[in-house]
């Protein structure tokens, strides 16, 4: 077993190699974000949503706008 301290003692740079070959390993599966029916007809929703109106999106600076005002 790998222990947080080891991961710790790598560069930045081998770091963020292991993360992305950590997500690969979950997306490359065949079902990596398990999502219960309810999630799954949300995001369905949303993205009918975005295809019907593709113009009516938000910048991130306007999102980041709005979290930032909520705390």
């Amino acid at each position: 077993m790998i222990r947080f301290e080891d991961i710790l003692q790598l560069s930045i740079d081998e770091r963020l190699d292991l993360v992305e070959k950590i997500w690969d390993s979950i997306t490359d599966s065949d079902d990596p974000l398990p999502l219960t029916n309810a999630q799954r007809a949300e995001l369905d929703r949303r993205l009918q949503a975005h295809a019907q109106n593709p113009d009516e999106v938000e910048t991130w600076n306007e999102v980041k706008s709005k979290i930032q005002r909520r705390k």
